[in-house]
């Protein structure tokens, strides 16, 4: 048992002495693969807390020119994700990989993972075009992709908004730009479109009268551009008037609701019926 312990033991001490030998051997070796690769890690992360330093400071200048939320918010992730590809691409380096190789392979990877991304890459094309016209801004209301909301913030990929009832959806940016846009906060004023129908027996030139009237008396109306109502059709059971006032966009919810139900009480006390569809029967009696 003696011998064989022995016999054990020897390869073990052989193998020992050749790790021993080798890493006396390489010992500066090793030193400098250590320091570069410590260096590596400490530009990584060091690197990091200077582009988000960098990135909040374009940030802060962008935000203190008055500049929209949602347009800072894009600039602000295009610059740090610029920046930290330079700093990766420079700790690499660090480890002895060739910057000009480590370029080519980032291209030949950019390249297919386009071909293979390429509705994300029209997205984000889609977000520059979005942030250089700016067809609408952070907090407006508006009507992208067949989805009404307000804006919340402008990514690189998508835009985000937020509905009336409180729902978050996100627009992909291709759809907003190669789809309508309309931007219901753009302009300072809007008009309000009202139906009104009215018996045929009513007196028209009193009930224009009325609507005016009752119009005129809510201070949210705007004065110029004057209230326009007129005869919009002869329907099967009304006359229907279109009763068309001005407000500020902030007042338009508002006056919508409140200007019918002012319109429906005053023709209420003025005796004019608001008809409802209906329809009459004629029997003729055979002998």
């Amino acid at each position: 048992m003696a011998g064989e312990s022995i016999e054990l033991e020897a390869p073990i001490i052989e193998g020992i002495s050749k790790a021993e030998t080798w890493l006396t051997n390489n010992s500066d070796l090793l030193i400098q693969y250590g320091v570069n690769i410590i260096s590596a890690i400490l530009i990584l992360f060091i690197g990091n807390l200077i582009v988000k330093g960098i990135a909040n400071s374009v940030s802060k200048v962008l935000n203190k020119k008055k500049l929209d939320k949602a347009v800072v918010e894009f600039i602000h992730a295009i610059v740090r994700y610029t920046l930290f590809i330079i700093v990766l691409i420079a700790a690499l380096s660090r480890i002895g990989v060739q910057t000009a190789s480590v370029v080519a392979v980032i291209g030949a990877a950019g390249l297919a993972v386009g071909l293979a991304l390429q509705g994300s890459l029209s997205n984000f094309a889609a977000g520059v075009l979005i942030v250089a016209f700016r067809p609408f801004k952070s907090g407006d209301y508006v009507e992208i992709g067949g989805v009404a909301g307000s804006v919340d913030s402008i990514q690189i990929f998508q835009t985000v908004l937020t509905t009336p009832d409180n729902k978050m959806v996100v627009v992909p940016n291709a759809s907003v730009i190669g789809g309508p846009i309309t931007n219901y906060s753009r302009h300072d004023t809007r008009r309000v479109d009202l139906v009104i129908g009215v018996s045929y027996g009513a007196d028209l030139q009193k009930t224009k009268q009325i609507l005016r009237e009752t119009l005129e008396k809510d201070e949210r109306i705007l004065k110029n551009p004057d209230i326009q109502i007129g005869v919009l059709a002869l329907a099967d059971s009304s006359v229907n008037f279109v009763v068309r006032p001005w407000c500020r966009t902030s007042d338009y919810w508002d006056v919508f609701f409140d200007s019918q139900q002012a319109i429906k009480e005053a023709l209420d006390a003025n005796g004019i019926e608001i008809p409802f569809p209906q329809m009459d029967v004629h029997l003729n009696k055979v002998d």
